[in-house]
């Protein structure tokens, strides 16, 4: 649980990335598209960092493998950052994601 909270819609994003099942991801993720500001960019991939609950991960994984490329992108930084680099270089392998998408931090 974060200590400061949030109102709007990053407070929004956050309630649902810490409640972290599979719905609250596809909510979080649904935010992402090609016509997406970069402040909900930005929202998005802070949010993302909320999620610990291993029904969220698994969503998050399989974004990584099947989701849109602005959505395999975040999935990737959200691996990353979590240091589960074994997965990221599958997608990489499997061509999912991009070089530079596999090593962004």
């Amino acid at each position: 649980m974060t200590n400061y909270k949030f109102t709007g819609k990053l407070g929004e994003l956050i309630e649902k990335a810490e409640h972290g099942s599979e719905s609250d991801v596809d909510y979080i993720m649904n935010h992402l598209s090609k016509d997406s500001s970069l402040a909900m960019t930005r929202f998005v991939d802070y949010a993302l960092s909320h999620v610990e609950n291993q029904n969220g991960i698994k969503r998050l994984e399989y974004y990584l493998f099947n989701g849109t490329l602005i959505q395999r992108n975040y999935s990737s930084l959200f691996f990353n950052r979590r240091l589960d680099y074994e997965i990221v270089l599958q997608a990489f392998k499997e061509g999912r994601i991009d070089e530079i998408q596999a090593f962004a931090r």
